[in-house]
């Protein structure tokens, strides 16, 4: 498996059930799909450099965790396609030895 690191950006001001529930799909999600979360950071409300479907602010989720290389896609299509998400970041940052 590799170590990869995801980072999503929620709108800023969403409220902590929408937090909980786009957290508990990430996980479900990854767990599915055979990987492994290490830990989940909450960094906080940050302004955004440019507005995203018209908003401001951006509360920032990272989450670092291993998954096998042929189930990012599958992963990604997920992330796509959940709503409260309004971008999202996947970096490898260790490859299996």
């Amino acid at each position: 498996m590799n170590k990869y690191e995801l980072t999503v950006i929620l709108e800023g001001k969403a409220t902590a059930a929408k937090k909980k529930s786009v957290l508990e799909t990430l996980e479900k999600s990854i767990k599915l799909l055979e990987g492994k979360i290490e830990k989940t950071e909450d960094w906080g409300v940050k302004e955004l450099f440019h507005e995203i479907r018209k908003v401001k602010e951006g509360l920032y989720l990272h989450m670092p965790f291993e998954l096998l290389a042929k189930s990012i896609k599958p992963l990604e299509i997920k992330l796509k396609a959940e709503e409260n998400i309004l971008r999202y970041l996947i970096v490898r940052t260790e490859a299996q030895k």
